[in-house]
């Protein structure tokens, strides 16, 4: 009897940006697991661009990492991180309050995979181990642009 292997394909993003709204999410029916937004930065530098990820955090030193990150987030310094994220995915939603409410909005949903390094206010205070996927040396020299 011979078993056929799945396959899966991957999809990727790597980049730089600020955390946002980190959180440990306790569902009732499942186990709980770390989320946070990423106010991902891109295009030139005087004129930036964001693009904000709604993100399950995967991965035990991610994991951990956010934990971390998380009160440097809640005391609302500038938390700046160079990520990977897998599996993106868009999410409708309606808007509740606001000059948008009762519109339909998007959310862009990922898994937060991994975290080469963490910023706060400018300083290094984390560095992942290196990896062949690791990106963010040239995202290092795009933040001090950005800031």
């Amino acid at each position: 009897m011979t078993q056929t292997e799945t396959k899966y394909f991957d999809l990727h993003i790597q980049g730089i940006g600020y955390l946002n709204r980190v959180r440990e999410v306790k569902p009732t029916r499942a186990e709980p697991f770390w989320a946070t937004d990423i106010a991902a930065i891109f295009g030139s530098a005087d004129n930036v661009q964001r693009t904000r990820f709604d993100c399950r955090v995967v991965g035990a030193e991610a994991q951990r990492v956010i934990a971390h990150a998380k009160k440097h987030v809640d005391g609302e310094r500038k938390v700046l991180v160079a990520f990977n994220l897998g599996d993106l995915y868009p999410e409708p939603f309606t808007y509740e309050k606001g000059a948008k409410a009762g519109t339909t909005g998007v959310s862009l949903k990922a898994r937060l995979l991994r975290i080469d390094w963490v910023r706060v206010d400018g300083r290094v205070v984390y560095t992942a181990p290196s990896s062949p996927s690791a990106g963010g040396t040239d995202a290092a020299e795009h933040e001090s642009a950005a800031a």
